[in-house]
């Protein structure tokens, strides 16, 4: 025991914050210092290491010290925790809406014969299923205590309409024959098909259907289709209005005629859009043009087909626009905006009103609370104050949930707006002067054409590189 007090005087034995190292290191030692390697495992046990020490690394100090008194060594190494896995749904189906859509050749062009099969169910049929989540292995620091893991989050089912579970939760199905359609926040529906051999016209009128709409033809001018799943056009659309909740799909383009109006939960897909407003929850993907046109998509607006064309009018998106033409030769006015949506704007200053309600009506009831408080502690609360007393702490226990639930969207919200690190206008052929790039609250106006460029937000201005394939 002297002889470990003694080496304890000139070695320091540490162990790092996670207690999963441990060092050791020389201080002030004689010429003729020596250790041996029973000594220097007895140093570390009386510094309570007793788990993963490195018996080699031990008999090299002990043979050879001069060589590790100018370091620290690692003397002993604990073993870290494995954390579990997330569990997950693992769908039977695409979950990307890419169903029922007309094969696009490398040039742009649509096969009009070429149509994918849509996610079609039976009654009863198996969805998905639920993938547990793992435990995860506790680890054990070179002290010995145990060190804790995370349990992977269990996955939770989110159900839209016509879709079940099993009696233990593990598995969804469907409840009606129909097509399987993700809407937005990723809810799984079934939907019925309601499907028009032709064009929407007067014979069909205007379609107002609770589920996936398939039209073989084209959409005239005047006539609506609004659909609570997708919306999928074997044709073209021309000064009509589409609404759908999950996905629109049209093959032939749209002439809007400034009367066109197209609005999807998700993404919208065509050849063409001129003259006309389309709106996309996610993703706006064109093949060949954008004309005059104001088109707004939560994420990505894509127009790099062969011809991939943006002219005139307002394209804005959350995320990203990339083209492969952006204006022409005559300095048309084409604003490309990234990075902040009106829409986002308009939903913050109706959340902050309802937050400030939440909380008038949360004091008022507060207050009312105090009073029969203290009537029922001087024992002269009425049967009927007993009933109101109960009531207003349900009304206050909803408030309470409804004010964390408004809170988290608008952190959600203020997060995005002042996130543009990853707002991106990516340009792969030429963008021509009389174009303007919008990031965030930051403008930039272009006065002569640029080629193959990326314009971003850097360093509280709009920069630009070279734009690279990925």
């Amino acid at each position: 025991m002297d002889r470990i007090l003694e080496l304890d005087q000139v070695i320091n034995i540490s162990v790092s914050d996670d207690k999963l190292t441990s060092l050791l290191k020389f201080s002030d030692v004689r010429e003729d210092f020596h250790v041996t390697p029973d000594e220097l495992h007895g140093l570390a046990r009386a510094n309570s290491i007793v788990h993963g020490l490195d018996s080699e690394v031990i008999l090299r100090v002990a043979v050879n010290p001069e060589a590790y008194l100018l370091s620290e060594t690692v003397i002993a190494r604990g073993t870290p925790p494995v954390q579990g896995k997330d569990g997950y749904i693992a769908y039977l189906f695409e979950t990307n809406n890419n169903t029922g859509k007309p094969l696009e050749t490398e040039d742009g062009r649509v096969d009009f014969k070429e149509v994918s099969t849509l996610n079609n169910v039976k009654k009863g049929q198996l969805i998905g299923k639920k993938i547990p989540p793992t435990a995860g292995t506790p680890g054990r620091a070179v002290t010995g205590e145990e060190i804790p893991t995370r349990s992977g989050k269990e996955a939770r089912f989110k159900l839209g309409k016509n879709v079940v579970t099993d009696a233990e939760e593990t598995a969804i199905y469907a409840a009606i024959d129909g097509l399987v359609t993700y809407t937005d926040r990723n809810k799984v529906n079934v939907f019925p098909v309601y499907e028009v051999n032709g064009d929407v016209d007067y014979r069909t009128g205007n379609i107002d259907f609770v589920g996936t709409v398939v039209i073989r033809g084209n959409v005239s001018p005047g006539f609506k289709i609004k659909a609570s799943g997708d919306i999928r056009i074997i044709g073209g659309v021309e000064a009509a209005e589409l609404e759908a909740s999950g996905s629109i799909d049209i093959t032939a383009g749209i002439v809007g005629r400034n009367k066109a109006l197209i609005r999807a939960g998700k993404n919208v897909k065509t050849s063409f859009i001129q003259d006309a407003i389309v709106e996309a929850g996610e993703i706006i993907a064109v093949s060949q043009s954008i004309m005059h046109s104001t088109i707004r998509a939560g994420k990505v607006i894509s127009c790099n087909g062969p011809k991939g064309l943006i002219v005139g009018g307002t394209v804005q998106a959350g995320e990203k626009v990339i083209a492969r033409t952006v204006g022409n030769s005559l300095s048309n006015t084409t604003i490309i905006e990234v990075g902040v949506l009106p829409e986002l704007r308009n939903e913050l200053i109706q959340l902050r009103s309802q937050l400030m309600e939440i909380t008038e009506n949360r004091s008022k009831t507060d207050k009312a609370l105090i009073l029969l408080d203290q009537l029922a502690a001087s024992g002269q609360l009425s049967p009927d104050k007993v009933a109101l007393r109960i009531k207003l702490n349900h009304t206050k226990k909803q408030a309470n949930e409804e004010h964390k639930e408004l809170r988290e969207r608008v952190y959600e919200i203020e997060k995005s707006l002042e996130d543009s690190d990853r707002a991106r206008v990516e340009v792969i052929s030429t963008i021509y002067g009389g174009a303007k790039i919008v990031i965030g609250r930051y403008t930039k106006f272009i006065k002569d054409p640029m080629n193959r460029v990326v314009f971003h937000f850097t360093a509280g201005d709009i920069g630009f590189g070279t734009y690279t394939p990925r």
